[in-house]
């Protein structure tokens, strides 16, 4: 438990401050002891974003990146709405989405790089119940957007 609220510690000193929500809806809620997390996507911390269709416009090894980046705002509107990612027992569900070409077969190495990330700070607790799919088109053409249910 102490490594773990280590590297807990170390990444919420890192985490940018949380993406706003682009339209008319609540980036997190909590329902009982589930806390919902609404669609993010690949904003960086400078307010602009990795664009592109995988692999076509943003290679798969671009494209793990991206669901990376994608893991650390939603770490990050986690951190705002809890006051401490400590509060997270368990990474509960992850729903990632990519934009990706029709005959792009690969999705869940792609969503891998949030579900890496979710492993690698809560440990075992971070691995999750996951889907990936393939969609025509994501807001704004981002490669990666992805949800997640988590347990506080």
């Amino acid at each position: 438990m102490q490594e773990r609220d280590s590297v807990i510690d170390k990444i919420s000193a890192t985490l940018p401050e949380p993406p706003e929500p682009l339209g008319n809806y609540v980036g997190v809620i909590t329902v009982g002891e589930l806390v919902f997390v609404s669609g993010h996507g690949t904003a960086k911390p400078d307010g602009s974003y990795i664009l592109g269709k995988v692999p076509t416009d943003c290679s798969e090894t671009e494209a793990y990146e991206a669901a990376r980046l994608v893991g650390i705002n939603i770490l990050a509107t986690l951190k705002a709405h809890l006051g401490d990612l400590k509060r997270i027992k368990k990474v509960v569900k992850v729903f990632g989405m990519v934009n990706a070409e029709p005959s792009f077969a690969d999705h869940p190495s792609i969503i891998n790089g949030c579900s890496d990330l979710m492993v690698e700070v809560f440990g075992e607790s971070g691995r999750a119940a996951r889907s990936a799919v393939g969609v025509s088109s994501l807001p704004m053409n981002i490669p990666v957007e992805i949800e997640m249910i988590v347990q506080i």
